[in-house]
């Protein structure tokens, strides 16, 4: 998608106002916040949500022996060092 960068001059008190709110109340920068009305103001649909889970890995994890006895060589404690 192609995105464009706007310098807004001359942004009113009030819209200020308003914006800097909505942006505190909803936990959002205050350039997510302007977006979002620009968007609702254009009559654009809202865009889809775009999910950054793991929900893709699920039922993907293989046994790997070379991988387990890595992780089982950090949890040995040399006792040498806590003397």
């Amino acid at each position: 998608m192609n995105k464009r960068q706007y310098t807004i001059r001359r942004v009113p008190i009030a819209v200020d106002r308003v914006l800097r709110e909505r942006a505190r109340r909803e936990r959002k920068s205050l350039n997510d916040v302007a977006l979002d009305a620009l968007r609702q103001a254009a009559e654009l649909p809202e865009p889809p949500a775009v999910f950054t889970d793991l929900d893709d890995c699920i039922g993907t994890w293989e046994d790997d022996p070379a991988f387990d006895a890595a992780l089982a060589a950090q949890d040995t404690v040399d006792e040498s060092l806590w003397r």
